[in-house]
């Protein structure tokens, strides 16, 4: 059959994009060089002050996305995060690293919820020792700085009427992003089994393993989407790999740390 024919006897199927957000589709002011002289607000700070912002091209490419695709953020933000993001998403929300998937209503779905309050509810006392292991850690670090070192922040949600912690944040105060990376190590040997370390900059996130984007999308993919209708995805970070894999086709921005892991691979091939 050739294209033609196809298009002749086809119902073509609009494609599911599932993004996400910070640093892929949009990013704060001093992210963006200076040569960027117009910028679209995307979302805002908790005093409604504009805090990330489109570049023309990011905005024309969210434009394009939300006119011809069903389009899914796959994002680290939370409910109330979330709520900063001023774009119009109508469908699916995938939020708080996966552990939260609200509905077209935008109320969360109860099957996933149900299975992820039973799981959090398990771990609510080992979070809390991570915490204290955490607390040691930046005692440590601030007796050697002379100041405060890490916030460390439990990000919670709720869950039928109870506030359950979801995972743990952590940045560096003065942003020394070699400090983070170095704590990313030793945790990947003192976490208990069952979590895991997220990395990116000056963000670091202590999660159970039931916690992930790509645990949340495969369950969209099984139980909502029409298994006709192509899918694809776009991220900037390595913990953004696992869930855009499942897609038909994903892609990432030329800045960021999947595509700077992706230069440094290809560097390494072609010097072998």
């Amino acid at each position: 059959m050739y294209y033609a024919d196809y298009l002749s006897q086809a119902t073509i199927s609009q494609p599911y994009a599932l993004m996400d957000l910070d640093d892929t589709l949009f990013q704060t002011k001093r992210k963006l060089p200076a040569t960027d002289k117009v910028l679209i607000c995307a979302s805002v700070n908790k005093q409604g002050e504009p805090l990330s912002f489109f570049t023309q091209k990011q905005a024309s490419f969210f434009h394009w996305l939300s006119a011809h695709t069903t389009l899914i953020p796959i994002t680290a933000r939370d409910t109330t995060e979330i709520q900063r993001v001023k774009l119009p998403f109508d469908d699916f929300k995938v939020l708080t690293h996966g552990a939260v998937i609200l509905d077209k209503d935008n109320q969360p779905n109860h099957a996933w919820q149900t299975h992820i309050k039973q799981k959090l509810k398990a771990e609510q006392t080992t979070l809390r020792t991570i915490a204290r292991l955490l607390d040691d850690i930046n005692g440590f670090e601030s007796s050697l700085l002379g100041k405060t070192a890490l916030s460390i922040t439990p990000h919670t949600e709720n869950f039928d009427g109870e506030n359950l912690t979801v995972y743990l944040a952590v940045k560096h105060n003065q942003k020394k992003h070699h400090v983070l990376e170095t704590l990313a190590e030793r945790l990947m040997y003192e976490l208990p089994d069952g979590f895991y370390v997220h990395h990116n900059a000056n963000n670091l996130a202590v999660l159970p393993d039931f916690v992930h984007k790509r645990h949340a999308v495969y369950f969209l993919m099984q139980n909502h989407f029409i298994k006709e209708r192509p899918v694809f995805g776009f991220g900037d970070s390595l913990a953004d790999l696992p869930f855009l894999r499942l897609l038909d086709w994903y892609g990432t921005p030329n800045k960021g740390q999947l595509h700077d892991n992706i230069g440094q691979l290809l560097w390494e091939s072609d010097h072998e």
